[in-house]
This record gives structure tokens, sequence and C-alpha cells, in this order.
């Protein structure tokens, strides 16, 4: 589960001990390292569809992480890429992999980072394409509104807001029962234990996602991704999820 250079288990009990930001701040040496980080052949698939729909102008990496998602915006935005997350470890980490100038060896657009709240964004509307990878499990579902209200703030008319939904484990299944279970520590872990820890995999339901992006003001639209095939029933594995304002 976890690559050997990845955190040990007293680490991981640390952290789940802590605040959600310092928690990341902690881990973020070691977080590409774990599988908490977005697969790469999630943002393979997410670059290739974007690549067939753009070229974008400028765009951000919600949430960024150790910036991931900024890797998939360089390949798609000429005019320049922007990272925002509240953990500074997190973004230490994602400054590094950039380079102090932020341009790395790789060709595409200046890369800037902010630390900042999602919940309340320092900018206009200065963006054409907003992503988020594997962000929306650390925000209370009443929450969800005043978030994608940020978004849809923060860009042009006609931007996007793309991120990429997998669908749900079917009940019974082994995946179920392992979210199930991790969901269930965590509840448990934040009645009995201050400050707590926002982390939770079956907190966003795909009607009440699709509910709140429209209600803010979102066109919201589907892309499959034919990379990860279908299910039996003839639905997406994996599909990106289309917020135009």
């Amino acid at each position: 589960m976890f690559d050997p250079e990845g955190p040990r288990l007293r680490e991981l009990v640390v952290q789940a001990l802590s605040s959600v930001e310092r928690g990341y701040d902690l881990l973020a040496p070691k977080f590409d390292h774990t599988p908490f980080r977005t697969p790469d052949s999630v943002l393979e698939a997410t670059a290739s569809a974007l690549r067939r729909a753009g070229p974008f102008g400028t765009g951000l990496d919600l949430c960024c992480g150790t910036g991931a998602g900024v890797d998939v915006l360089r390949q798609v935005c000429e005019a320049g890429v922007t990272g925002v997350d509240f953990s500074a470890g997190m973004l230490e980490v994602a400054r590094e992999r950039t380079g102090p100038t932020g341009v790395s060896a790789s060709s595409g657009p200046p890369v800037g980072w902010v630390r900042a709240d999602a919940r309340a964004l320092p900018f206009g509307p200065a963006f054409d394409l907003v992503v988020s990878f594997g962000a929306f499990g650390h925000f209370l579902p009443r929450e969800l509104p005043g978030l994608f209200a940020q978004v849809h703030s923060v860009l042009r008319p006609g931007g996007r807001f793309v991120f990429p939904v997998v669908a749900p484990p079917r009940p019974g299944s082994l995946m179920y029962g392992m979210l199930l279970g991790f969901d269930t520590v965590m509840r448990l872990r934040n009645v009995v234990w201050r400050p707590p820890f926002v982390m939770y995999y079956r907190s966003l339901r795909f009607g009440e996602m699709r509910r709140e992006l429209t209600g803010v003001g979102f066109r919201v639209g589907f892309w499959p991704l034919p990379e990860f095939g279908r299910r039996a029933d003839g639905s997406p594995e994996v599909r990106l999820v289309v917020a135009t304002v």
C-alpha cells in the first residue's frame, strides 16, 4: 500500500491526530510516496482530455498539494499556471519540484504558488481553467456551495472547472467496505479528538455535487475517460466533471 519511502505508521498516527493543515505539513515530504496522491493514470488521462479541448490561457490547481495537477495544467495552458493550497509544507515541496524560479526544466508556462484557503480565494476572475484532484473529501457537504462559488468567482466568462470523478464502488464490494471503514474511523476520531481532521472518501455524492455546481451558476457536463473503461451498466468508470461559467 505504501512505498518504502513513504511515511511510517507512527508518522501517520501523528498526522491523523493533528489538524488537516498541520497533518499535511508533516506528511508533505513523503506525500508523493503514499496512496493519497492522485494516480498518474488519472492525471495523464485528464491531461489528454484537456489537450483535446484546449489550449487554455491561465490555469489554477485548487488544493494543489505537491503540484501533480500543476503538471497537468502546464501541458494545456499557455499564459501561466498557479497552484493554491493552505499547507505551507505541501507548497514547499511543490516549489522544490519546479525550482526556485517557478519554471521547471520541461517546456511550459511559468508557475506561481499561493498559500490560501480554497474557501476564500485571493483572486479575481483571472483564470480560464481550474482543476482539482482528490481534494473534496476535506470539505464538509455544507461547505460545497461556498467552495464552488469561490471557484466560479475566479473564472473568466467561458472558463471551466474540471475534476475527475471515479464511479462509486458497489455496496458489498471490498472497496466499498474499505472506504466505509475509513470514513467511520475518521468520524469516530473527530468525535473524541480535537482539532478535527476532515478527510472523508464517501462525503461527495454525485447528485449533490451537480446540484451545488448548478446552484452557483455553472453549466455542468461530463466527459468519460475511455482509458478506464465502463461498468456493466455502460456508465464510465471514471469521468471528468466539466463545469463551465
